[in-house]
């Protein structure tokens, strides 16, 4: 296996002063030495292409930045708005040139040169379900491992929507996740919005198995939810169940078992406290993965592509956290002091 590396992506706080460092950090999978590879623009999302881990894009405060060596340096894309945040990256597997962008204010964007240009796809018209003080965000997809045409995204703070199109138009999948807030008073949640249903669309990732086709998984404020539907329902996975940690801020399916998922979870957007949870029957149930002690927000996890022993893990304040074995043991390669936040881990 050749050599591989961890990527974290850093940028600010929505109302937050932390830090000065933004932008792209690097280091070997084996070394606790970060490099600070792309700098200035504030970083949202980091993807190492799935079919060549040489390609790594970087989502940012203005557009999205693109490496070809492996993310030692990059450059800017040909991205037709600067005025968009990308929050998020797909491939197309049976294209790999092909590429999928999530922006903020809620936007979507595609690639057919393997990312060295955008353009901008009609965008989404979805109810607005709660007015926040910031422009909603596409933060992740999931594209249905059986009907690759259909995808999922997660939005914050705009819940779930549908393309059965490859993205070239979507539909709405948050009422019954406004619904199920209006019938379970511990799913409402209100803080800096109009509705107390803001928790539910509070989204944040979203994942699907191969081992379920038609499931979709997404993680929220108020936990982990499933769609066996196509999102026209939703049920609740009771994580409280199995964590005293319920805020969902990524989940992810293993890349070679598909009935392992990881979930990122933490008492708040920034509490002092988290953990990572494993699931091995598909979500069913859940057990805590790490042996670590993060003292912010778990904010991304990320899967080794080939090698199933390697997991590493974010919290917002700077803590990275990896296992090389499996996660019999695990050790912290911190970020340098004076970065602003963690939002996204990609290891390739």
């Amino acid at each position: 296996m050749g050599q591989s590396y961890v990527h974290a992506g850093v940028g600010g706080y929505f109302g937050g002063t932390d830090g000065t460092l933004a932008g792209v950090f690097r280091r070997e999978a084996g070394s606790a030495t970060w490099e600070h590879t792309l700098k200035e623009p504030e970083t949202y999302s980091v993807f190492v292409h799935p079919a060549d881990p040489n390609q790594v894009f970087a989502g940012a405060a203005d557009g999205i930045y693109r490496s070809t060596d492996r993310g030692a340096t990059f450059a800017r894309t040909n991205f037709p708005d600067g005025r968009v945040q990308v929050w998020s990256f797909l491939a197309d597997p049976a294209n790999p040139k092909r590429l999928l962008a999530g922006g903020s204010p809620v936007s979507i964007f595609r690639s057919e040169d393997g990312g060295e240009s955008w353009k901008r796809l009609p965008d989404p018209k979805l109810p607005v379900y709660a007015k926040c003080p910031f422009d909603s965000r596409v933060m992740r997809f999931a594209r249905n491992p059986g009907r690759p045409d259909e995808i999922f995204a997660v939005l914050e703070v705009s819940g779930v929507m549908r393309s059965t199109d490859g993205g070239e138009t979507w539909s709405d999948c948050s009422n019954h996740l406004v619904r199920l807030s209006e019938q379970e008073p511990r799913l409402r949640s209100k803080l800096i919005s109009d509705s107390e249903a803001e928790g539910m669309l509070d989204g944040h990732a979203v994942c699907t198995s191969p081992a379920d086709p038609d499931g979709v998984i997404i993680a929220v404020r108020m936990g982990l939810f499933r769609s066996r539907d196509k999102g026209a329902t939703w049920e609740d996975l009771r994580v409280d169940r199995f964590s005293p940690f319920t805020y969902g801020r990524d989940v992810k399916v293993s890349p070679q078992d598909p009935k392992t998922i990881y979930a990122c979870l933490s008492v708040a957007a920034s509490s002092k406290d988290g953990a990572l949870y494993r699931s091995r029957d598909v979500g069913q149930t859940w057990q805590r993965f790490d042996k670590v002690q993060p003292h912010g927000t778990l904010m991304s996890v990320t899967l080794h592509p080939s090698d199933p022993k390697q997991v590493y893990v974010a919290a917002r304040y700077g803590e990275v956290f990896g296992t090389q074995d499996g996660g019999e043991t695990w050790r912290e390669t911190p970020l340098p002091h004076g970065i602003k936040h963690i939002y996204a881990l990609a290891c390739g």
